[in-house]
């Protein structure tokens, strides 16, 4: 479900750029107050599941998630200030869920095998994140949006509107949103889970010094910063960067299709990753998908046409191991700082609100796709924490 409501962003980044006339910067405000709410939220998440428990803690994430897809509903007339404020307080929802489920995903099996497991779950997240895109093509981009010149020759009257009108286009999908994570809830809170508890023994646990002392634990942050920050900007430009008239010159409802296809290279490969990381290294399965991704995206920035088109949703795919591992590589050996670990992580997540910012002012001053190479240098760190902790599996942790 959480797939599902981040990859909307991508869809409703042009859309709502094109009905308040939104430089690149500005347009990225979205994806800024989606991804600021896993920074200023993971923390206290953390310490609001320590005191309900994991089960409860979802429940509630689930249902403040519910409240921020409802606000959509008086967005549509508050503008744009009030479309940001409802995406933070869904966000916020998100994050408490993402910090209370992940844990029980890392906790409910061998520690050699949980990349794989959390590459499992990631996969099942990726059919929202493949199915919405396209879907919010239809419901929310297939509305005709005049262009800001079409816009001037109205009067003031019928400019407000046209604007209501098209920003009224995300009330349905958001309502309809907002009632199927209330129904989880209720069911997460019916379901029977079993109680989870990390050994406080477990791998040489430093108590004095907490999560942060554990190196590989501060590079994985690091890294899931930049791999969620180069993901998410490049589904946030993807609509934009098709339409180009020397890419392919689509439509925005025709280019969210391609949104599509970008998620559900993930998808694929993350079925394909839950296969393979049973038997080969995740730091070395984590190096080699970079490589391939820094190199999908320079082909994307130095070309054009369908070669620069295909060669950018292609990252996808490549994408598709990526957070599950550094995730799970990152909470290796933290035995009883696991949840203190996990809060770091998502924290992290605020990658991507400051990286497609940074693209995005980039976009306004150089170009658009020059600008790809922000996440091409996101992809080049993550290679490096895939080679330096490739036989990561195999080591005694301690604190340092």
């Amino acid at each position: 479900m959480w797939g599902l409501i981040t990859s909307l962003n991508d869809v409703l980044i042009p859309h709502l750029k094109s009905i308040y006339t939104l430089t690149y910067m500005q347009a990225m405000l979205v994806q800024f107050c989606f991804f600021g709410a896993y920074f200023i939220v993971s923390l206290p998440a953390g310490a609001l599941i320590r005191r309900l428990g994991y089960q409860n803690g979802a429940v509630t994430g689930l249902m403040i998630a519910a409240a921020g897809c409802a606000l959509f509903y008086p967005a549509s007339n508050g503008g744009y200030g009030m479309f940001l404020f409802a995406l933070f307080v869904l966000a916020s929802g998100i994050t408490i869920l993402q910090v209370a489920a992940n844990p029980y995903v890392t906790a409910l099996g061998p520690a050699r095998t949980a990349a794989s497991r959390l590459t499992l779950t990631q996969a099942f997240n990726s059919l929202g994140t493949t199915v919405a895109p396209a879907l919010g093509g239809i419901l929310i981009l297939s509305t005709v949006v005049l262009s800001a010149d079409q816009l001037a020759l109205l009067p003031a009257a019928e400019q407000a509107a046209h604007k209501a009108a098209e920003a009224s286009a995300v009330q349905g999908p958001y309502l309809g949103l907002a009632a199927a994570l209330a129904l989880l809830a209720v069911l997460f809170a019916m379901a029977r889970l079993p109680k989870i508890a990390f050994d406080d023994t477990t791998a040489a646990v430093d108590a004095k010094g907490g999560a942060m002392s554990y190196r590989h634990l501060v590079l994985g942050a690091l890294g899931i910063f930049l791999y969620v920050g180069a993901e998410v900007s490049i589904g946030s430009f993807l609509i934009n960067f098709i339409g180009e008239p020397h890419i392919a010159g689509l439509s925005h409802a025709d280019a969210a299709r391609y949104v599509s296809m970008y998620w559900g290279g993930a998808l694929v490969g993350r079925f394909i990753g839950f296969a393979v990381m049973r038997y080969v290294s995740p730091g070395k399965s984590l190096a080699v998908t970079a490589l391939g991704s820094i190199a999908l995206v320079l082909t994307a920035t130095f070309t054009e046409g369908s070669l620069a088109m295909w060669a950018i949703v292609a990252v996808g795919l490549c994408n598709s191991i990526m957070f599950p591992t550094i995730f799970s590589m990152a909470l290796h050996g933290l035995g009883k700082f696991t949840g203190q670990g996990s809060g770091i992580l998502c924290m992290a997540i605020v990658g991507g609100a400051v990286v497609p910012f940074v693209q995005g002012i980039l976009a306004d001053t150089i170009g658009l796709q020059i600008s790809f190479l922000v996440p091409a240098a996101c992809y080049l760190f993550i290679m490096y924490y895939g080679v330096k902790y490739a036989n990561l599996h195999k080591q005694k942790i301690a604190a340092e």
